[in-house]
C-alpha cells in the first residue's frame, strides 16, 4: 500500500509547479504515453493531494468533557417563529469552480501566506549593462551565434553574489518539531518561466539550473537555454523541479516596474526583475538631452526573503552586491568575457566627465586622436591567433585614454569625412574602427609615405561591416569544403609523402576564389599568382584549375611536360596556366608562377612572367 505521507513530502519539494505535477497525472492516467517516461516511477504511487483550507466557525461549541456529569437540560422557552434569512444573491457573470491545477494554484498561494516575508528594493543604473551585451552579442552574431539577454547576465550576477551572501541560499524547515535553518550543498536557481497553455490560459513553471555555482557563463548560459527549451517543449522532468534553493523571476518582460512576489515554502529568498525604463522624470526628454546629461536607463530588483531566518540586512547587502558586479566589480565582465572567448575588453564603468563648451571642441580633437590610434596600432588588437586566445588591449586604443567615457558613446562628433558622413556617434566611429582593423585581419599601413596610397587603403577598409549574401556564403563554403576534401584526400591516399599541406589555412583559397571573381567581372585579361611551397598543391586545384588526375598522377612520378617550368621537377615546385570562370559567365586567365627555390616566397618568378 503506497504511503500517503512520502507521497505529499515528495509532491511538496515542487513548490509552485505542484499544479503542472496534477495536469501531467491527469494526462498519465488518460494515456501514460503521453508523458515523457521519467515521470512513470514517480506516477506509480502518487495520489493527488485532497489539503483543503477551511475557515473556523464564527462561535465554536466546546464539546463536554466525557469525564464530568452532562447535567439536565434546563427547559428554555419556545421562541416566536421568524421568517428565514435571505440567501445571498448570485453574483453576475459566470461562476467556474476551480479544480485540477487551477484549484492547486489557489492552495499554493493560500500556504505560502504561511511565509513571513519582507521585500528590499534597489534600483540600479543599466548603461554598463546595456553596452557591455550589446558588445558581447555583436561578437556572438559574427562569430558562433546565439543572444545573450540581460536575464541571463543578471542570474549569473545572482549566482555570484551568493558566495559573498551564501545566507540568502538557506531554506527554513521544521525538523523533530524544531524550527531549522537548511544550507544547501549547491545553488539550484529557478527559474519562473510563463507558459502558454493551448486554450490561450497562461501558467508559471519554476524548473532550476542545477549546481550553478560551479559553472562558467557560457555553461550556465547553455544550461539556462536548456531548461528554457525544454519547457516550453514540455520535456521537463521531476528532478527539473526539485531541490531549488533561490528563484529569479523577470516581470520587467511585460513592464512591471518591480513587483512584491510570493515565496513558497523551502525556498529563503526570490529576486525579481523589474522592467528597464528610464526615470520618471527624464521620460518626456529627447534622446539627445538623455544623452547629453549622462541619463542611464534604470533597472529595479526585488529581493523579497523568509524573514525568519534572513535578516533586512542581508537581503540590502545582498542587493548591493548584485548591484555593483552589474557595474563590473570584481571583474564580473572580465570572467564572462573569458568564458564566451571575446578578445576584448569590456566597456568599463566611469563617471561622466562634466565639460564645458570649450572641452566639447577639445573632444572632438580626442575623437580625431582616437582615429588615427587605431590607424596605426588596430593590428596589434587584431584577433589573427585562431590556436590560443587571450584578451587583447592596448593603452592607446583605450577610450578612457583619450579623455572620453562610456556616456560618450552615444553622443555624436565632426569625423572630419571619416565614415563618409560629417558626424557620427562615437558608437559608430568605434564600430567601424573595430570592424576595419581588430577583427580576424590585421592591416598595417601608415608607415607608407605617399598619402594618396594611405588615402586609398583608408576609402576600402574604413567602412561599416556588410555581411555577406547567402549566396556569397554558400560560395565560401563550397571553396572551404573543396580544399578541406582535397587535403583529407591526399594525406589518406599518399601517406608520408611530402606536400606541403595547407590544413588550418585553407580559408586562403576562399580569399583567392573572391579576388580571382573580382578580377574576372573587371575584365582583367590575365591573374598572376606569386607564392611558396606551403598550399601550392591545392591552390593548383582548386584555383588555377588543374587537375585532379595531373595531380594524382605527379604523386605517382608521371609528370606533365605541358607544366610551366615542370618537366623533372618536385610537384609542390611546378606551375600551371589555367582559366578561372565566375557564374556569370565572366573569365580570367591564371597563371600560377613555378618555384624551384628554397620554400621563402614566389615574388622572383612572378615579377618575372610577363602576360601574352
Amino acid at each position: 500500500m503506497p504511503d500517503p505521507t512520502a507521497t505529499t513530502d515528495s509532491l511538496a519539494a515542487f513548490g509552485p509547479n505542484e499544479w503542472f505535477v496534477d495536469e501531467l497525472y491527469e494526462q498519465y492516467l488518460a494515456d501514460r504515453n503521453s508523458v515523457d517516461h521519467a515521470w512513470w516511477d514517480f506516477f506509480a504511487d502518487y495520489r493527488p493531494s485532497t489539503r483543503t483550507v477551511t475557515k473556523p466557525a464564527a462561535a465554536a461549541a466546546v464539546a463536554p468533557s466525557a469525564a464530568e456529569p452532562t447535567p439536565a437540560p434546563t427547559p428554555a422557552p419556545t421562541p416566536a417563529p421568524t421568517a428565514p434569512a435571505p440567501s445571498a444573491p448570485p453574483p453576475d457573470g459566470t461562476v467556474t469552480v476551480l479544480r485540477g491545477p487551477a484549484a492547486r494554484v489557489v492552495t499554493n498561494m493560500e500556504a505560502s501566506l504561511g511565509v513571513p516575508t519582507a521585500t528590499s528594493v534597489r534600483s540600479v543604473p543599466a548603461k554598463l549593462l546595456i553596452d557591455n551585451r550589446v558588445v558581447i552579442n555583436n561578437h556572438l552574431r559574427r562569430t558562433r551565434g546565439g543572444k545573450v539577454s540581460f536575464t541571463h547576465i543578471i542570474g549569473f550576477a545572482l549566482v555570484k553574489a551568493l558566495r559573498v551572501v551564501p545566507g540568502m541560499n538557506y531554506g527554513y524547515a521544521v525538523v523533530d518539531g524544531k524550527p531549522s535553518v537548511v544550507e544547501p550543498q549547491h545553488v539550484n536557481l529557478g527559474l519562473a518561466i510563463d507558459i502558454a497553455k493551448p486554450d490561450g490560459s497562461r501558467q508559471l513553471l519554476v524548473p532550476s539550473i542545477k549546481g550553478a555555482e560551479a559553472m562558467d557563463f557560457t555553461d550556465f548560459w547553455a544550461a539556462y537555454e536548456d531548461v528554457v527549451k525544454r519547457a516550453r517543449t514540455a520535456k521537463l522532468t521531476v528532478e527539473d523541479f526539485q531541490g531549488t534553493t533561490i528563484s529569479l523571476t523577470n516581470p520587467g518582460t511585460i513592464g512591471t516596474v518591480h513587483s512584491v512576489t510570493r515565496l513558497m515554502a523551502g525556498q529563503g529568498a526570490i529576486l525579481g526583475v523589474g522592467a528597464m525604463e528610464y526615470p520618471a522624470e527624464w521620460q518626456g526628454a529627447s534622446s539627445e538631452t538623455l544623452n547629453r546629461n549622462a541619463v542611464s536607463k534604470i533597472l529595479t530588483l526585488t529581493s523579497t526573503y523568509d524573514h525568519r531566518i534572513i535578516q533586512g540586512a542581508q537581503s540590502g547587502d545582498f542587493l548591493r552586491v548584485v548591484h555593483q558586479l552589474l557595474l563590473g566589480a570584481d571583474g564580473f565582465y572580465d570572467e564572462i568575457f573569458a568564458a564566451l572567448r571575446i578578445p576584448y575588453e569590456p566597456v568599463r564603468w566611469v563617471q561622466d566627465i562634466s565639460t564645458s563648451h570649450d572641452d566639447d571642441i577639445n573632444k572632438v580633437a580626442r575623437v580625431q586622436e582616437l582615429i588615427h590610434a587605431y590607424r596605426v596600432r588596430g593590428h596589434l588588437m587584431a584577433d589573427t591567433d585562431p590556436l590560443e586566445y587571450r584578451q587583447r588591449k592596448h593603452e592607446d586604443l583605450d577610450i578612457t585614454r583619450h579623455g572620453l567615457t562610456l556616456w560618450d558613446l552615444d553622443r555624436y562628433f565632426a569625423t572630419g569625412g571619416f565614415g563618409g558622413e560629417p558626424f557620427l556617434r562615437l558608437r559608430t566611429i568605434l564600430g567601424i574602427l573595430r570592424d576595419s582593423y581588430c577583427r580576424t585581419v590585421g592591416i598595417e599601413y601608415m608607415h607608407i609615405q605617399d598619402p594618396d596610397q594611405r588615402r586609398w587603403i583608408q576609402e576600402r577598409v574604413e567602412v561599416p561591416h556588410v555581411k555577406p549574401t547567402h549566396d556569397e556564403q554558400l560560395r565560401i563554403l563550397r571553396r572551404l569544403n573543396a580544399a578541406e576534401a582535397f587535403e583529407t584526400f591526399l594525406q589518406t591516399k599518399f601517406v608520408g609523402q611530402k606536400r606541403f599541406s595547407l590544413e588550418g589555412g585553407e580559408s586562403v583559397i576562399a580569399l583567392l576564389d573572391r579576388v580571382l571573381w573580382r578580377a574576372a567581372e573587371d575584365s582583367l585579361h590575365e591573374v598572376c599568382i606569386g607564392m611558396p611551397h606551403r598550399g601550392r598543391l591545392n591552390v593548383l586545384a582548386n584555383i588555377a584549375g588543374k587537375s585532379y588526375a595531373q595531380i594524382f598522377r605527379e604523386f605517382e612520378g608521371k609528370q606533365d611536360p605541358n607544366s610551366v617550368q615542370g618537366s623533372g621537377d618536385v610537384k609542390y615546385h611546378l606551375g600551371t596556366e589555367g582559366e578561372f570562370s565566375t557564374e556569370s559567365g565572366a573569365s580570367t586567365k591564371v597563371y600560377l608562377a613555378a618555384n624551384p627555390l628554397a620554400p621563402r616566397g614566389g615574388q622572383p618568378g612572378a615579377r618575372g612572367h610577363r602576360p601574352r
